[in-house]
């Protein structure tokens, strides 16, 4: 089947015509008569639809956004001027223009979508009028800038922070107690299964993207159609194409985070020279002082003053940890206020893109147009950020599982620590290559952030819990379904409750009501479920573990921040957190550092014992959305839906232990690919398809996602209704609402 034949609807032959159609979901299908006015009106429906997410991420990337959103808003817009990213976005923009002029005139395309579509958008979405933004407009670079905002932190350099305070702080042996999937990183699950292990012999890519849970979500479900391709797939909004996710009808790929580490921290020695102070150098590895860039940008902030920022570039890269302009940078900085070498003078970040001048775009328009695995295999070869662990296959037989991006090849120690820019040793020597590629092992291939292909190119990875649980299912069987998958996203075993459990298992001289609840706990099934007592009083456990570990002497030591550490790497350094998420190798390491751990969880007990009673985990585990301007504080404050699952469950809705039970991150989409039939393959998101609030369509496929149930992907023109006016009129769309809704209660099972 070609490309014409998957565009056409009625008789053979006859092709849609060109516009924008909605499902029942009012998700749009896009289609158009060139790939490039099908950018265009991409671009616009992403206008119409996220408004009001595309003005923020558009600020975001430019460091702009504490303009309208205020002083919460205020760290980000100082990181993004001291990281450069709209600058680092400027020069992959006129990079792709030189080397790769088709795709940059797609993207071109794109942004002259968004800003035909932005100002009506704008007229209809409450937060503009609530903030006063006024809709700006988009440029070449404004997608490079998004996708690099959206992506720079993926890779957690900031754990380098930390390494290095427990270093200082405890010794470098400590660093592997607290390795682990932190709370300031995202991962995915993923799987793919070959026909013999299916019932209809046809192969099936599933799985879920763990981000943070935002409103409007960070996904957008679209169908792109024009004569050279067809594609439906999961977009970026504020990004042309289908980067992460997609199915061409012939060929389906889906992506995890790999884990790896392709970020580099630099301790740098920083004086000032000149009468004014004006002139900043910098030393390097060879001896010499060097002159460094340097300037102020003032950041606005809505309801407060305006902040100066000091933007200092080295030869490694921009300063994002430094003295405030007002002192200025001291003459020879590199020891820590102790005495000992620590940051708390400047830090210079080196990261691919800015070296490069490349994000990576050449891939996406090969996507849209692959065929086979092979084409696909070819495309990620482009990609650069972030780097990424993907599986692809294709009708006639091919498979993918490697690892694509953009690694640098330097010291062991530079993916550890912050290291001195001032000894040689530390220079990046080149790019990673061949990229890793993984098995295919009885028909199964597993990806969830755990160490696999790309272990050579990263420091820490995902337990390796939701990994082994997805394989242990997936390998009792042989006759999966498209159907059978959504029982695999919503599965609920911690695997990593078995460390907490033990201690408790060797305990004695509990109380009586204390051994009561270790006995329930015992005989519980490790199930994270919304309506388990059982999984809540573990939690509850778990929690109170955490904090009495945080507040033992002897971790504790932990909780004091380096005077320079900027706010928006916090989430890295909290020790609570931090113990939360390593607490199964704390609680399972030989000794640490003499703590009585089996008194420690007796205490634990204890105090939940003497505690208000448990209700069910689904009381305090509960959905907690991010959004830029939330419109209702007092629905925000009441808390989201209950939840099932945790951390280091398949549903991985993640709490933080010792802090909360709610959950901000989790899976951001769910998909299932089915290669060979695309038209049985189901996503869903977690809210809607619209990010316009009061929409039908802004929150109806929240119940579906809650239960695990999934929505189908339509292709045939058939089953959509047009847009009455493609310039933006979405009258349609409320009355597809209607239809969606009513579907969801009569007859999801059927679907």
């Amino acid at each position: 089947m070609d490309a014409g034949e998957r565009l056409s609807t009625g008789p053979p032959g006859v092709p849609a015509a060109p516009g924008t159609y909605r499902d029942a979901w009012g998700i749009p299908h896009l289609r158009a008569d060139s790939a490039h006015e099908l950018a265009f009106a991409q671009g616009r429906n992403a206008a119409a639809d996220r408004a009001w997410q595309l003005e923020v991420e558009r600020h975001r990337a430019q460091g702009t956004s504490a303009a309208f959103l205020g002083a919460d808003a205020l760290a980000w817009d100082r990181f993004a001027r001291q990281a450069r990213i709209e600058d680092t976005a400027r020069r992959c923009s006129a990079a792709l223009e030189r080397r790769d002029p088709e795709t940059a005139a797609w993207v071109r395309a794109y942004v002259d979508g968004v800003n035909a579509g932005l100002a009506e958008a704008a007229s209809r979405t409450p937060e503009f009028a609530a903030t006063g933004l006024a809709p700006g407009r988009w440029e070449p670079w404004t997608p490079l800038g998004v996708w690099l905002a959206v992506h720079i932190l993926f890779a957690g350099f900031p754990a380098k922070l930390w390494r290095e305070e427990v270093v200082r702080r405890l010794g470098a042996e400590a660093v592997g107690l607290f390795a682990a999937d932190g709370p300031g990183t995202s991962g995915s699950n993923g799987w793919l299964v070959t026909g013999e292990r299916t019932v209809d012999g046809r192969p099936v890519i599933a799985g879920d993207p763990h981000r943070y849970i935002e409103a409007p979500g960070v996904y957008q479900q679209v169908h792109l159609s024009c004569p050279e391709f067809d594609v439906v797939g999961l977009a970026v909004p504020g990004v042309p194409g289908i980067a992460h996710f997609g199915h061409t009808g012939t060929v389906a790929w889906a992506i995890t985070n790999a884990m790896a580490d392709y970020q580099d921290l630099y301790r740098e020695r920083l004086r000032r020279s000149g009468d004014s102070g004006e002139r900043v150098e910098a030393l390097g590895p060879d001896g010499a002082w060097r002159s460094v860039s340097r300037h102020t940008e003032t950041v606005e902030v809505a309801g407060g003053d305006p902040v100066e920022v000091e933007v200092v570039e080295t030869e490694r890269g921009p300063v994002i940890i430094g003295e405030a302009i007002g002192e200025g940078i001291r003459e020879g900085i590199g020891e820590g206020t102790d005495g000992r070498e620590g940051y708390d003078g400047p830090v210079s970040l080196r990261y691919p893109p800015r070296v490069s001048e490349d994000l990576g775009f050449s891939a996406l328009l090969p996507l849209l147009r692959a065929r086979q695995v092979a084409d696909v295999d070819r495309a990620f070869d482009d990609w650069a950020e972030p780097v990424n662990v993907v599986l692809a296959a294709d009708t006639e037989g091919g498979l993918l599982h490697r690892v694509a991006g953009r690694v640098p090849v330097r010291d062991e120690q530079n993916g550890i620590r912050i290291v001195p820019a001032w000894e040689p040793g530390h220079e990046w020597r080149g790019w990673y290559a061949p990229m890793p590629r993984g098995p295919v092992d009885d028909g199964i291939a597993v990806m969830a952030n755990q160490r696999g292909p790309a272990t050579p190119l990263g420091v820490e990875f995902a337990a390796p819990h939701r990994a082994a649980r997805l394989r242990h299912l997936l390998e009792g069987r042989k006759d999966w379904s498209v159907e059978d998958m959504g029982a695999l996203h919503m599965d609920t075993h911690l695997g990593s409750a078995q460390a907490l459990l033990d201690r408790l298992a060797a305990l004695d001289d509990l109380t009586p009501d204390a051994n009561a609840l270790r006995d329930r706990l015992l005989r519980w099934d490790h199930h994270m479920e919304a309506d388990s007592t059982e999984a809540a009083t573990y939690a509850a456990v778990r929690s109170a573990v955490v904090r009495r570990l945080a507040a033992h002497p002897a971790l504790a030591c932990l909780t004091g921040l380096p005077p320079a550490c900027p706010e928006v790497f916090r989430p890295w350094l909290a020790l609570v957190p931090r113990i939360g998420y390593a607490l199964e190798n704390l609680l399972t390491a030989r000794e640490l550092y003499g703590i009585d751990r089996a008194e420690v969880v007796r205490a634990a007990v204890e105090e939940v014992v003497a505690g208000a009673p448990q209700g069910t985990w689904g009381d305090t585990h509960r959905l907690d959305a991010w959004r830029a301007l939330p419109l209702n504080e007092s629905a925000a404050d009441s808390g989201g839906p209950a939840l099932s699952g945790d951390h280091d469950c398949v549903l991985c809705t993640s709490a933080v232990p010792g802090i909360t039970d709610r959950a901000a991150r989790g899976p951001a989409a769910r998909y299932v690919w089915d290669i060979e039939c695309r038209d049985s393959s189901r996503w869903v998101v977690p809210l809607g398809a619209s990010g316009v609030p009061g929409s039908p369509h802004e929150g109806d496929q929240l119940s579906l996602w809650l239960r695990g149930d999934l929505v189908p992907v339509i292709t045939d023109v058939a089953q959509l209704t047009k847009e009455h006016d493609d310039e933006g009129d979405e009258g349609d769309e409320g009355d597809e609402g209607d239809e969606g809704e009513e579907r969801d209660e009569d007859d999801e099972g059927e679907r």
